[in-house]
């Protein structure tokens, strides 16, 4: 007569328990791994705009152009920080320059130097706080009429932005090479950046710090004399 051997109720209910048990812990490893990716997603997603707004500005300030003398500036103006009006810009920005950041293309006829601009424009959506940091560039500056300006939003939910320049003895919040509102004719030794985040109030602000190794060798107008 053969035996025969089945699993008792216990140890169904045994079994039954412990497979519910490791369910459970591999749903709860899961669902953790879930939320810290989804964590991680949105940590990137905010972080991206602001180095790319790091890295235009860095690039912007690091390929400035000496100021040139005379009354022909046209592929090298004036460097000018503070409340600042610009040719073709609305509202008054926060910095203008004239900058080597440009494209080379045979189909665009402007060579690579471009002007720009930073400053802060209310958003198109008004239930968001803060505002929108947006760069503006002027590509051809040979036009005889006012240049087309193209608006780039670089950064939202910005609450303020300030630029300051160091002059080798102190830092200016105001800079003008036209010497309409300062002395100062040749670009500061260093510019830094201060962007200040709105709303979330453990928001880090940006600060950038950017030496200027460009520097004309004097901001004299030299005029040629013949002797007699």
């Amino acid at each position: 007569m053969n035996n025969r051997h089945a699993f008792t109720l216990i140890e169904m209910i045994l079994a039954i328990g412990v497979a519910a048990i490791v369910l459970i812990a591999v749903n709860a490893v899961l669902f953790a791994a879930l939320r810290l990716h989804q964590a991680t997603v949105d940590m990137v997603d905010a972080a991206s705009p602001i180095d790319q707004t790091v890295t235009f500005l860095r690039r912007d300030l690091q390929c400035v152009m000496t100021p040139t003398n005379g009354t022909t500036k046209v592929l090298s103006g004036d460097f000018r920080v503070g409340n600042v009006s610009s040719l073709g810009v609305a509202e008054p920005v926060a910095i203008e320059m004239f900058t080597a950041t440009g494209t080379l293309s045979d189909r665009k006829p402007w060579a690579d130097i471009q002007r720009v601009t930073y400053e802060l424009k209310q958003p198109a959506d008004r239930s968001t706080t803060g505002q929108d940091l947006v760069r503006s560039v002027a590509r051809n500056l040979l036009t005889v009429t006012t240049p087309e300006v193209d608006d780039q939003v670089m950064l939202s939910g910005v609450a303020s932005i300030k630029f300051s320049c160091y002059d080798g003895a102190q830092w200016q919040d105001t800079w003008d090479t036209t010497g309409a509102t300062s002395v100062n004719t040749n670009l500061p030794l260093a510019v830094r950046v201060d962007i200040q985040m709105s709303g979330n109030n453990n928001a880090q602000p940006v600060e950038i710090l950017v030496p200027i190794d460009s520097q004309s060798r004097t901001n004299m107008v030299l005029n040629a004399t013949t002797g007699s």
